[in-house]
């Protein structure tokens, strides 16, 4: 059962928070990429809601199974490239963030992929998902009735 349902958040809260996830996505970030993102941090984050909607989202992108239900254990396959590896681990090091923060070997490990216009896009994503992930949990709202949506 939600604790606050889609009609009683307070007005422009959602549409805020969307008009962020609009800019990350027009950004020169790649969309699956996002979306492997967005799902482990998601997994992470225990958010079941989440997990759902960017499981959903990244099949659209036509990610194959054996990658998406092998995320969770990323760093024990071969399946992620050099650069998914890169920006996983900065995605679980970010959501878990300690007291040090981001150390110098991580931050650069992004650069040799990334300029600084899009590691500063990525720790947009990361951070964002990260609100989401939290509002929905304390929301409750409900996992698996999602629906992605058909662009035009």
């Amino acid at each position: 059962m939600e604790r606050i349902g889609y009609q009683d958040i307070p007005s422009g809260m959602f549409e805020k928070l969307r008009s962020i996830e609009d800019m990350i996505d027009h950004s020169s970030l790649d969309k699956q990429l996002l979306e492997i993102i967005r799902l482990r941090a998601s997994q992470i984050n225990g958010c079941a809601y989440c997990v759902d909607m960017h499981y959903k989202e990244l099949k659209q992108t036509g990610e194959s199974a054996l990658r998406m239900y092998s995320l969770s254990v990323w760093q024990e396959t071969g399946y992620f490239s050099k650069k998914e590896q890169v920006v996983l681990d900065f995605t679980e090091k970010l959501t878990r963030m300690e007291q040090e923060g981001i150390s110098e070997s991580v931050f650069q490990s992004l650069t040799y992929y990334f300029d600084k216009q899009e590691i500063a896009f990525l720790t947009l994503a990361i951070a964002q998902i990260n609100t989401w992930n939290r509002l929905m949990r304390t929301f409750q709202f409900t996992p698996g009735n999602y629906s992605v949506r058909r662009e035009n």
